[in-house]
């Protein structure tokens, strides 16, 4: 039998530009009844390119962490946008470069204790020289690194980003 929390209630506490919050009463399988806080978002996707031998990284700051963060081009899903499609105009609006096309490399629930995320992961093919398309608040500095390199980025802990981190492990290490 599938155990399942059903709801009985439930209130939006925030609703921003990416994210909302919100706070439902559930009913839980063992009969109990408890609240659940949880973040709804969109998704996102995160795009591995490999040029030359070498793979794509963004440097950028990240405002939570406050500090430089080197991660795979990556963005969100606007609301009922494909992933797919998200993920052929994120490369292109970081990288500068356009994808013939994307081998999906599966998903990720980024934090299953409190949010609805999920993540894409593709690959792209046959890429070509285009130019970037930043965000009005996006300062990204792409960078190039040899595929050894960033074995050992991970294991030395300067790649710390969860979805950067597992599409180069699947990729790299064929996972």
């Amino acid at each position: 039998m599938k155990k399942e929390e059903k709801k009985i209630s439930g209130e939006i506490l925030f609703k921003g530009r990416v994210i909302t919050l919100h706070n439902d009463k559930v009913l839980c399988p063992n009969g109990a009844i408890t609240t659940r806080e949880y973040v709804s978002h969109h998704g996102g996707v995160c795009l591995l390119m490999e040029i030359d031998g070498k793979i794509a990284l963004v440097k950028q700051f990240r405002y939570a962490y406050h500090e430089e963060i080197l991660e795979l081009p990556a963005g969100k899903l606007e609301k009922g946008e494909n992933p797919y499609q998200a993920g052929l105009r994120e490369l292109e609006e970081e990288t500068g470069y356009k994808a013939e096309s994307l081998e999906s490399y599966g998903c990720m629930y980024p934090s299953v204790g409190y949010t609805n995320e999920i993540i894409y992961f593709y690959v792209a093919k046959n890429c070509v020289k285009t130019q970037t398309h930043f965000d009005f608040d996006e300062d990204l500095d792409l960078v190039f690194v040899e595929k050894e390199e960033l074995k050992k980025m991970i294991k030395d802990n300067s790649i710390k980003d969860s979805k950067t981190i597992i599409l180069l492990s699947r990729y790299l290490y064929n996972i």
